[in-house]
C-alpha cells in the first residue's frame, strides 16, 4: 500500500538529520496521498538508523492506522489538522532545529529582513500563540495544529505563501506541495532564522525589508508571472 509514498516519506525523514535539522528522534515528516487522502508518517520514537520504508505508518485523516506495525508519530494529530484544513498541503515536516526553535522559544516572528527570506516567505514567519492550560491538558497535539490554523486565519495568511510556522515554546512546522518540498522549506526556515538572528546581532535596530523588495523577490519565483529559473521545457 502506497509503496512509493512510503519510500518518499522515509527519504524525507532521513534527510532531516543529514541536513542538521533533527537530532536523535526530534522530528518527523509526513505526506498525504492526493488520490486516497491517506497520510504516511514516521513511527513514534523510532531511531532513524536502520529505518525502512515499511516502517512508515499509513493512517487516514481521522488518525486510524490502516497499514503499519508501529504507532504513528505522537505529532500525527498536528499533521492531520493541517491536512484537513488545507487540502493543497501534500507534505509536512516538524523539527526542533536550533535556529528556528530559538525564535519559537523567544515567542517572536522571524522578520523579513532581506531577499533570502523574501524568496520563499511572503512576510515574517509567524509564531503562533501559546496554548492555554486547558489546551495543553486536553488534546495537546491536535490543539497545536489548531493554534497554527488559527494564526494563519487570523492574520489572513496563505499557507502556500508562508510555508512554515513557529510554535511558542516548542519548535517549527514546515509544509509544501509534497514531502520533498516540505523538507526544503524546513531547511530554508532554519537558514533564514539564522540570518535574522545574525542581523539583529549586527544591528538590533535593523528594519524589515521594504514591501517592494518582498513583492519582487517572492513573485519572481512564485505565481503565474514567475520568471526565475528555466521553467518548463517547450
Amino acid at each position: 500500500m502506497l509503496k512509493k509514498l512510503r519510500e518518499a516519506v522515509l527519504q524525507a525523514n532521513l534527510a532531516l538529520p543529514r541536513q542538521g535539522l533533527v537530532k536523535y528522534t526530534w522530528g518527523n515528516a509526513s505526506a498525504r496521498d492526493a488520490e486516497s487522502g491517506l497520510v504516511v508518517i514516521k513511527p513514534s520514537g523510532v531511531s532513524y538508523e536502520g529505518m525502512q520504508a515499511e516502517d512508515m505508518v499509513v493512517c487516514d485523516l481521522t488518525g486510524k492506522v490502516v497499514k503499519g506495525r508501529w504507532r504513528p508519530s505522537s505529532d500525527t494529530p498536528t499533521h492531520l489538522a493541517l491536512y484537513r484544513e488545507f487540502p493543497d498541503i501534500g507534505g509536512i515536516v516538524h523539527t526542533h532545529s536550533p535556529e528556528a526553535t530559538a525564535w519559537a522559544q523567544a515567542g517572536l516572528d522571524i522578520p523579513l529582513y532581506g531577499t533570502t527570506h523574501a524568496d520563499y516567505f511572503f512576510g515574517p514567519v509567524p509564531c503562533a500563540r501559546g496554548l492555554t492550560q486547558e489546551e495543553i491538558a486536553g488534546e495537546y497535539e491536535l490543539n497545536t495544529g489548531l493554534v497554527m490554523i488559527e494564526t494563519l486565519r487570523q492574520r489572513g495568511l496563505n499557507p502556500a505563501h508562508v510555508p512554515a510556522m513557529l510554535c511558542l515554546s516548542h519548535g517549527s512546522f514546515a509544509w509544501g506541495k509534497d514531502v520533498e518540498e516540505a523538507v526544503f522549506h524546513a531547511g530554508v526556515l532554519e537558514e533564514v532564522a539564522r540570518i535574522a538572528r545574525l542581523t539583529r546581532l549586527v544591528n538590533p535596530q535593523a528594519h524589515a525589508a521594504a514591501d517592494a523588495i518582498r513583492d519582487r523577490h517572492f513573485f519572481r519565483k512564485h505565481g503565474e508571472n514567475a520568471y526565475y529559473g528555466q521553467g518548463e521545457a517547450n
